[in-house]
């Protein structure tokens, strides 16, 4: 069986829609599945460590490698900078490893230009009470840090139009089953099996 180059994927959510939650459950025991590592000028929160989480930066630092052309993809979101490494992605897509990036829609429409292949999924809350009430949930954000990012949430939200699958994640192991059947999909496609059996394609069709 051939080696099939890995897929990439986008999850895009208003903080506290519960992303983060379910590509850490989807990634469970899954060695051909990785969330790419991004760098971000944001602060460590609780329990977060550099090169695990995040690559945290300064902003210095950041702009340095934007200037360098270093990033797939960067934004600016909330007064900090998240950007996603161009060698790390195309290395294990081509190691056959499926990629998910946890980014923003302004981070989407980039990878867009750059991979029109690239399959894209937004994740909503199932109210805008229950989002609010994550949010206050985690303990770690201020009441004002709250309120902006609850503000912010309807303009993230303006954007789902945007993406190829659309989640609300109301029960958390039906979103993720959800996901599961996007995921397996795409490495059904005619082009993906086509790789990966060409061998026993050119064998069936002598």
């Amino acid at each position: 069986m051939a080696q099939t180059r890995g897929n990439l994927f986008i999850l895009s959510a208003p903080s506290g829609a519960g992303k983060s939650s379910l590509i850490n459950a989807l990634l469970k025991n899954h060695a051909d599945m990785k969330v790419s590592v991004s760098h971000t000028t944001r602060a460590p929160r609780p329990g977060e460590e550099n090169g695990v989480h995040y690559h945290f930066a300064s902003t210095d630092e950041f702009k340095a490698l934007i200037a360098k052309d270093d990033f797939f993809e960067w934004a600016q979101v909330f007064d900090n900078y998240y950007g996603t490494s161009k060698q790390a992605i195309e290395s294990q897509l081509d190691a056959g490893i499926d990629v998910f990036l946890d980014i923003d829609w302004q981070g989407a429409q980039q990878v867009r230009k750059i991979m029109p292949s690239v399959q894209t999924i937004f994740i909503l809350p199932p109210s805008k009470e229950e989002l609010e009430q994550r949010l206050n949930n985690r303990g770690q954000d201020s009441a004002e840090v709250i309120a902006s990012r609850m503000a912010q949430a309807q303009s993230e939200t303006s954007h789902y139009s945007e993406y190829d699958f659309v989640i609300v994640n109301d029960d958390f192991e039906t979103a993720l089953a959800d996901i599961k059947i996007i995921v397996m999909a795409q490495r059904l496609t005619l082009k993906a099996q086509e790789d990966r059996h060409q061998v026993l394609l050119n064998s069936l069709l002598k």
